[in-house]
């Protein structure tokens, strides 16, 4: 019995056991659930960006120390070597050895060089004290980033795993009370791509090329075969040279504000605060990947209230 199916999504996914619930109700569960599982992957892309930056750091971090640790190592050998010279000479040895011969004014001048270096010596030496205690310090504070990150991407991937088992009873439930699977009135191949000059063409002409294919919420999917919905607008501005981030967020941080009254094709559309994105290909309409097991495909600018619109600069 359909009944016997019903389970908790998200503490609102129980259905009286009394009574199936309808199509419709169906149908605004899935969709929910679609749209949790869509925020769950903008989620991992954006944390893998946060990983890849706290890697960056580390190597940059790294890499700062070096020249400060050159100059102690100089600086400390010279240091020595003063130190033991005087150890042998007597503290009137060292002098004489580097000041030489000489009328006093000579000397004058030549303590004073010897002086300079001593400072000189010791501000390196000082520096690289302090570059090591902010290195130090620079360097936990990143292991510590780069371990709650690592800890959300497992709370992620968990989340994930129980939402997708969801949908799947979801749909199951459907197809058993209703016969259906997947969505009705759903659009087919988006046809031909209209001819647009410049790099705009290039992602919409590819955005056309790939309608028809799954969009799945897996980790990442920017194609050839599935995508979600911030990996095709990646890899459709990707032909045409444009480097976006793997984020609908970051997507719409990295383009430039218009609205919507300003849309050419090519720019992007944003949804449900920044958790949707797709790529406007002109007369109203967009291309995205919308939901795991659904095609990508052009549909309505208006399928939900957009957020915001960008350009790629």
């Amino acid at each position: 019995m359909v009944a016997a199916m019903a389970f908790a999504l998200t503490g609102s996914m129980a259905t009286s056991a009394h009574a199936a619930p309808s199509e419709t109700e169906l149908k605004k569960k899935i969709e929910t659930a679609s749209n949790q599982l869509e925020d769950i992957t903008e989620s991992y892309n954006k944390l893998k960006i946060d990983l890849a930056k706290t890697a960056t750091d580390q190597k940059n971090l790294a890499a700062s120390i070096a020249p400060a640790k050159a100059k102690q190592l100089v600086a400390s050998a010279q240091v020595n070597n003063i130190a033991a010279t005087s150890y042998k000479q007597g503290r009137i040895g060292p002098m004489a050895a580097m000041l030489g011969g000489g009328d006093q004014g000579s000397l004058v001048d030549r303590m004073a060089y010897l002086d300079l270096i001593q400072r000189s010596n010791q501000r390196d030496i000082d520096a690289y004290a302090d570059t090591t205690a902010t290195y130090n310090e620079r360097s936990a504070a990143l292991k510590t980033t780069q371990a709650k990150q690592a800890a959300q991407l497992k709370a992620i991937d968990t989340r994930k795993k129980k939402i997708e088992g969801d949908i799947k009873k979801l749909k199951a439930m459907r197809e058993q009370a209703y016969g259906s699977a997947s969505e009705t009135g759903v659009a087919g191949a988006a046809g031909p791509a209209p001819a647009i000059s410049g790099s705009a063409g290039k992602a919409v002409s590819y955005a056309y090329t790939q309608a028809n294919k799954p969009a799945y919420y897996g980790y990442g999917d920017s194609g050839p075969n599935t995508f979600d919905c911030s990996g095709l607008t990646m890899m459709a501005w990707a032909q045409a040279g444009k480097s976006l981030p793997h984020n609908a967020a970051a997507q719409y941080s990295a383009t430039a504000r218009i609205s919507k009254a300003d849309l050419q094709p090519g720019d992007l559309v944003f949804y449900r605060s920044l958790g949707h994105v797709g790529l406007y290909v002109g007369g109203g309409m967009i291309i995205d990947a919308s939901r795991q097991g659904e095609p990508i495909k052009k549909r309505t600018i208006n399928v939900m209230t957009p957020y915001g619109y960008g350009r790629v600069k």
